[in-house]
């Protein structure tokens, strides 16, 4: 059997209290972090906007969404991930931005590396996850969807 069939390429994305688990093919592209203004009368998880690709791109502050702060990563920590939507309204807002506090890593997994933990799940958390012996949290992406839907409006 083809050895690459049994592991899965993933990203780990340093939020501020966690690390964030995605599969590669949910990130269309990691850019840097520049404009931070979301204007006035804005949700306290909408970090700003993001012109990307001829798109306008909510830029969603995980921490924030997640009941916690809205943590701006300072010097050139921080980056921002274009990540493909897989929700009801993809084909209004096909893509959707997350700040992260550092730069993402890759890592390729295999089913025995990741053993699911108890945790206390936030809004924006699907499930935790060790991963090596690191804890990181699968992002709820529904959820997020649906945040970066209503900062559209």
């Amino acid at each position: 059997m083809n050895e690459n069939s049994q592991t899965l390429p993933c990203v780990m994305i340093p939020v501020s209290d966690r690390q964030l688990l995605l599969p590669n093919v949910s990130i269309a592209e990691v850019v840097d972090l520049n404009s931070t203004d979301a204007g006035t009368n804005t949700p306290d998880w909408l970090v700003g906007f993001l012109e990307w690709r001829g798109l306008n791109l909510p830029v969603i502050s995980y921490d924030a969404a997640n009941g916690g702060k809205l943590m701006i990563p300072g010097g050139n920590r921080g980056r921002i991930i274009v990540i493909n939507t897989i929700g009801p309204k993809h084909e209004q807002l096909p893509f959707m931005a997350l700040v992260t506090q550092g730069i993402p890593s890759q890592a390729r997994l295999m089913e025995d590396q990741i053993r699911e933990l108890e945790g206390q799940p936030g809004p924006a958390d699907l499930m935790q996850v060790e991963v090596d012996g690191e804890t990181a949290w699968i992002p709820n992406l529904e959820y997020l969807e649906s945040l970066a839907s209503e900062a559209r409006h």
